[in-house]
Order: structure tokens, then C-alpha cells, then sequence
């Protein structure tokens, strides 16, 4: 048998040259223990380069996989891939076919180690540790050893803080210039609770939707797991029980009515529903004239129109198909199970829904009552067409930079063209008033999608096309 004693839990560089060698002098698999026996952070001896003889080229794809695989908490991850090297010089396309046993357990060890680095970027929690100068720390337990991976993130977004991410494998530290990487930590080293604290929980009660709650849903994107080090945590339990009961107040509240003079002006506009009056000339008066639009019927089975909501002048606007049965009843744009799916993926792109616009190509909710439940009916082209009038004011009024198409009916509706989401998504569009556009998938396709690989090679894509955007739109580096 031959030993292979590697650097540390993470030391993919040692493996791909033990590997190499390896793999030369025609080691099966069988034959080769791995293990890990110095300390995390002790520099490996230097290794002078061995002759290659009978060497094979492997595709991108396995050395991006086993870079991911590398991470993962499991004592087979290094017997794996040296299994999968063996094997791809006789089954050279090996890497493309996600139904061999090796492929799925490697893809699927990689996906795991993307949701712990997605994960660590969402739920770590900074405390202050020291005033002079101002420092904080975080404690963190991520589900596989993600630390250092994860770490240039925090040093993108928190560029000119001082900052130290304690976790049991690693700690990584900012000081405005460098990463500096040592050893874990234990959990007695955790920063207690400071003053933002209170703050940060009053904040979080003060954003949290009732109205958006997917308990299923919030318990998979935050597993309980992480509870323990997010001061927000304390909250959820009773947030969850009072949800229905806020919910049912919300819609049950009659909505603010809009001053005299925006009511006004929007009456006078709805003239035999032509709207061929004056222009709108704010927000206000776009949201107070959509409740009495008849450019066309959806009007009729709506409880109310839905305008936008947002930043004024966002420089990035949001344009989905159309409200939802919850969108209808709370008069707010996506506030149901896509607009938890769209806040998700807005966080995990780094894209802040605060310095957004977020709207509907259409503005009434179009449905067929099925039992108790009122179904989703796609918008037709007459529809779309009668409520660009409004997308258009709203376009006018917050001149966006970017505007992002959620699905097929809002790519028409901003491009004035039928545009393939497929075959446009990923890339800039130019649009005649000088904004660029992105494509990309409405939410609810997300939701719809009954595989778990599909699904989440969909929402990555999401997430990438929401990032573009951002950065089109400079509300991320």
C-alpha cells in the first residue's frame, strides 16, 4: 500500500502532485491510503518536480471540481478524485456523465460546498470588539471547511472595516489591505454580544414580511444550524407563530389612500380608460392612477392594482410579469413565495433591494379561480401591450441604468420584441433610451422546476444574472 500524507484538510495542491505521480507510476486506487498528519498551517517540505512520463491531459472541469471536492468534511474526498483521475484517461468524457456513482458523489460534495460558502456569506454576524481603532469579529461554523474560500467576499464588502471570521477550522483576518490566515479558533474565543445587537433585531423584526413567509423554505435557506450565532434567531420562533395572524391584518387593513390631488389627477387621466390626459409626473401619481386603469379588463377580477415600489431613482429597476395572489391582496410587488425566492438570490448576488425598483409589466393579477384558489393565467400580448403605458411612465419617472427582465413576458414588454430568455441571458442588451437590459428567469420558474439538480444549477445561473446587473448598475464592485 502506498501512504500519501497531504499538508492539511485542504491542501488540494499536495494531492493534484501526489496525484500526478501517482497516476505516472500506475498506483491504482485501491493501493493509496490519503491522509492528513501535519498541522493546518505547517509549510510543506518543497517537492522537486518528478517526470511525467505517459501523461494525460484532464478537462477544466475536473480540476474546477476537485478544487470544490477538496472542501468538503469528507474522509473519502481525496480517495475520490484520485479514483475519478484514474479513470478519465480511458473514459476521457467521464466528467460529462452525471449519472456514474463517482461523478454524482463528487458534483454532489461540490454542490455542498457551495451552499457553506453561500451560507457563511449570509448568516456570518459581526460584533464590536474594539473601539480604538474599531474592530469586530464574527464566530462561525460553517458545514464544511469553506473559511478561507469564502473569505475574499468579506474583503470585497467590507473593504474598510477591520475584521477577524473566527471558525473552528480557520481564522481569517482584514485590516484594510491583506487576508492573513491562522489557525481555528475554539468556541470559548467567540465575541460576546454588543450593543448593535438590539438594533440589528429591531431591524430584522421591522423588514420581516409576514406576508412572505415560506416556513419550509426559510428552514432550508436558514437551517437551524446557524441559529445559535445570529442574534436575529431569537426572534424567529415568535415571528413564525404571529406570521398568519400579521398576515391576515395586513390584508385586512384598508390600503393608505393617496392624497386628493394625485386621486384627482389620475380620475381626470382615466377618462373613457384612454388615458390620454395629462402625464404623470411622479410616482405617486402613477401609483394612484394604476388603481383606476381600464386600458384593459384584468382590472375587473383584481382587488387592486400593484405599481411598483422602490428607490425614486434606482439605478437598477426590476420588471416581472405580473402580481401574484399575494402581490394582489397587499398591493406590494412580489411579496409571495417568488419574491421570497427573489430576495434569496438578490442577497446571495450581493444586490441590495433597498436601492432597487421593482415593478410588473403588468399590473392587475390575472387568474381563474380553481376551488378556493385563484390560478395564474399568463398575460397576453394585448394586456402586456395596454400596461406598457404605465411601464413606461415608471421608466420615464426613475431612469434606471439597468433594467432586469424577469422571464419572457417582461423581456417583451421592456424590449418591445419577443426575446429569449436562453439564448439573451448573461449578457447586456442595449435599449434605445440608452439603458442597458439583462434577461434572465422570472422566480416562479425556480419553484416550478421538480429536479433538485435543474433547480439549482437554475438558481445559480439567477444569482449570476442578478450580479451582472448589479455591477452594470455600480451598486456592487
Amino acid at each position: 500500500m502506498r501512504v500519501v500524507r497531504l499538508a492539511s484538510e485542504i491542501d488540494f495542491d499536495g494531492w493534484r502532485r501526489a496525484a500526478r505521480r501517482l497516476r505516472a507510476e500506475g498506483a491504482a486506487p485501491e493501493t493509496v491510503i490519503w491522509t492528513v498528519e501535519r498541522d493546518l498551517f505547517e509549510a510543506a517540505p518543497a517537492e522537486a518536480p518528478a517526470p511525467i512520463a505517459g501523461a494525460f491531459t484532464v478537462p477544466p472541469a475536473f480540476v474546477e471540481l476537485a478544487r470544490s471536492v477538496v472542501l468538503h468534511r469528507s474522509g473519502e474526498r481525496f480517495a475520490l478524485l484520485y479514483r475519478l483521475l484514474w479513470r478519465l484517461e480511458r473514459e476521457p468524457r467521464l466528467i460529462d456523465n452525471p449519472a456514474d456513482p463517482d461523478v454524482a458523489r463528487a458534483r454532489d460534495m461540490a454542490k455542498a460546498v457551495g451552499r457553506a460558502i453561500h451560507k457563511m456569506h449570509a448568516f456570518v454576524r459581526f460584533r464590536l470588539v474594539q473601539s480604538d481603532p474599531e474592530t469586530y469579529a464574527a464566530w462561525f461554523e460553517p458545514a464544511h471547511r469553506v473559511t478561507e474560500a469564502a473569505a475574499p467576499f468579506f474583503a470585497r464588502r467590507f473593504t474598510s472595516m477591520n475584521w477577524t471570521i473566527m471558525t473552528p477550522d480557520a481564522c481569517v483576518a482584514w485590516d484594510g489591505q491583506t487576508l492573513q490566515v491562522s489557525e481555528g479558533a475554539d468556541p470559548a474565543d467567540a465575541p460576546s454580544e454588543d450593543a448593535q445587537e438590539e438594533l440589528w433585531r429591531t431591524y430584522y423584526a421591522s423588514i420581516f414580511n409576514p406576508a412572505r413567509l415560506n416556513e419550509k423554505m426559510m428552514r432550508q435557506e436558514m437551517p437551524k444550524r446557524y441559529w445559535r450565532n445570529l442574534p436575529e434567531a431569537r426572534l424567529i420562533p415568535q415571528l413564525i407563530e404571529t406570521a398568519q395572524e400579521r398576515a391576515a391584518a395586513m390584508v385586512a387593513a384598508s390600503p393608505s389612500p393617496p392624497p386628493d390631488r394625485v386621486l384627482k389627477a389620475a380620475m381626470r387621466q382615466a377618462r373613457d380608460g384612454s388615458y390620454n390626459g395629462d402625464v404623470p409626473t411622479s410616482l405617486d401619481q402613477v401609483a394612484a392612477a394604476v388603481q383606476v386603469c381600464r386600458r384593459c379588463d384584468l382590472w375587473r377580477d383584481a382587488t387592486q392594482g400593484v405599481p411598483g415600489q422602490g428607490a425614486a431613482h434606482a439605478p437598477l429597476m426590476f420588471v416581472g410579469e405580473q402580481p401574484g395572489d399575494q402581490e394582489d391582496l397587499a398591493g406590494l410587488p412580489f411579496v409571495g413565495p417568488a419574491g421570497q425566492v427573489f430576495d434569496e438570490a438578490l442577497a446571495a448576488a450581493g444586490v441590495p433591494r433597498g436601492k432597487t425598483y421593482v415593478t410588473n409589466a403588468v399590473k392587475h393579477f390575472k387568474h381563474e379561480p380553481r376551488g378556493k384558489r385563484r390560478i395564474h393565467k399568463t398575460p397576453d400580448r394585448g394586456e402586456v401591450t395596454a400596461c406598457r403605458w404605465w411601464l413606461d411612465a415608471e421608466r420615464r419617472l426613475v431612469r434606471p441604468r439597468v433594467i432586469v427582465a424577469l422571464g419572457a413576458t417582461a423581456a417583451h414588454a421592456v424590449t418591445g420584441k419577443a426575446t429569449l430568455i436562453g439564448a439573451n441571458r448573461g449578457r447586456a442588451l442595449q435599449l434605445p433610451d440608452q439603458a442597458q437590459a439583462v434577461v434572465t428567469y422570472h422566480p416562479s420558474f425556480l419553484l416550478r422546476l421538480p429536479d433538485a439538480d435543474a433547480r439549482e444549477r437554475a438558481r445559480a445561473e439567477f444569482v449570476k444574472d442578478l450580479r451582472l446587473a448589479g455591477e452594470l448598475a455600480k451598486l456592487i464592485d
